[in-house]
This record gives structure tokens, sequence and C-alpha cells, in this order.
């Protein structure tokens, strides 16, 4: 996720935000696994599969860290994605892994972790939409 240049980072907290034409843009340039990383942190179990099956597991697993899945945060240490458990801890509210992002002027990533919580901290279970 470092990789990324800034532009495109700030274009990925704006599909996590909800914004379909920058989700669109993300998806027909060259970056569709952020565009379905943003899918799934909105909710999308389709944009997690995608994930899945092309090469990003990372990203599914990520999306998973952040609702507190012990199997993903585990898959992520054992395959050494310590940023994206960082960016997790950060996207909820952990005071120390925001301060480690800040420490390193990794600015844009804060911004992401604070969308991301925003998002997820606006969800509510509904058990009217429970499938059976």
């Amino acid at each position: 996720m470092l990789n990324y240049p800034i532009k495109i980072l700030i274009a990925f907290g704006e599909a996590i935000d909800g914004n379909d034409k920058i989700f669109g843009w993300l998806l027909k340039n060259g970056y569709p696994e952020l565009a379905a990383l943003a899918k799934a942190i909105r909710g999308s179990e389709e944009a997690n599969q995608w994930l899945l099956k092309n090469k990003f597991p990372h990203f599914a697993a990520f999306d998973m860290a952040v609702v507190n899945d012990q199997k993903a945060i585990a898959w992520l240490k054992k395959y050494k994605f310590s940023f994206l458990l960082v960016l997790a801890d950060a996207a909820k509210g952990n005071k120390e892994s925001i301060r480690w992002l800040a420490i390193r002027n990794l600015i844009v990533f804060i911004r992401i972790a604070q969308k991301i919580k925003l998002f997820t901290e606006g969800q509510t279970f509904d058990y009217h939409k429970i499938h059976f």
C-alpha cells in the first residue's frame, strides 16, 4: 500500500467515502484492487471475493482485520503485512498506531484510517437483513 502515489491514495479515500465517480475512475485507470478494497470496506462480499481471486488476499485480510477478525489478523502477521496491521489498528482508533503513522509523516494513511473508522462506526446491525 505504501507504493501507491499520493494522488491514488487520496482517490482511494474518496472511494471509501462512497464516491462512485472516483470508484469508477480507480476501476478504469489501473487500480481495480483499490476500488474493490473500498467496496469491501463498505460491506461488499463480492468485492472481498474479487480481492481473494485476483491475487490481493492481503487486502481482503486487511478488510477483515479492520473489524477485528482474528483469523485475518493472524494471516497478516504470518505473511508479514505489518503495515496493513498498523493501518487496521489505526482504523479502529488505536492511538499508538496513529502516532506511528504520524511520526513517519504518513498523513494520508491517517486520513484513510479515519475514513474507515467513520464508516465502520456508522454501520449498525439490522436483524431484518439476516439471510437464512
